[in-house]
């Protein structure tokens, strides 16, 4: 009779072990979470950046420019470059297994704010109702000859 008290005693503190364990492990999921880069192939590697990166099903995609993936080139007129670029964006979301109907959030750079009209031409042909959230911003230079990047943030 003399060791019930103490058989009882152990009993509960091994569930509140168990409890404060499970607790923790709970807690620290979402620090255990893999970041996975999405790499489409016709994407040169070896650059100081992911084209994208995969996190807990959130897509955060590089800005892209209206460079051609195979020749690297940009197209000569600024529509072509526009649809190039949400070309490029839609390679990366591809990729990650989305689409443009998944994306929540787009960031627009432009060099000449004189073309949003022409940009938004374009770009509602790609974004369909009820579109991303949207920034767009108006930059001195970017890289190279490009007069527009786009990043976006996509979730499924």
């Amino acid at each position: 009779m003399s060791f019930q008290p103490v058989i009882w005693r152990a009993a509960i503190i091994a569930r509140m072990r168990i409890k404060t364990l499970l607790l923790c492990l709970l807690i620290s999921l979402p620090l255990l979470a893999e970041k996975k880069v999405i790499q489409p192939k016709e994407f040169p590697t070896g650059r100081p950046f992911s084209p994208g990166i995969l996190a807990d099903g959130t897509l955060y995609a590089a800005g892209q420019t209206g460079n051609d993936p195979k020749t690297g080139k940009i197209p000569d007129t600024f529509e072509a470059e526009v649809k190039q670029t949400l070309d490029n964006v839609g390679l990366i979301l591809k990729e990650a297994g989305m689409g443009f109907g998944d994306v929540v959030a787009v960031q627009v750079y432009l060099t000449d704010m004189e073309l949003f009209q022409r940009m938004n031409a374009v770009y509602t042909t790609y974004f369909k109702e009820p579109r991303p959230a949207r920034t767009t911003v108006g930059i001195a230079k970017l890289v190279g000859v490009a007069k527009i990047e786009i990043t976006v943030t996509a979730r499924k």
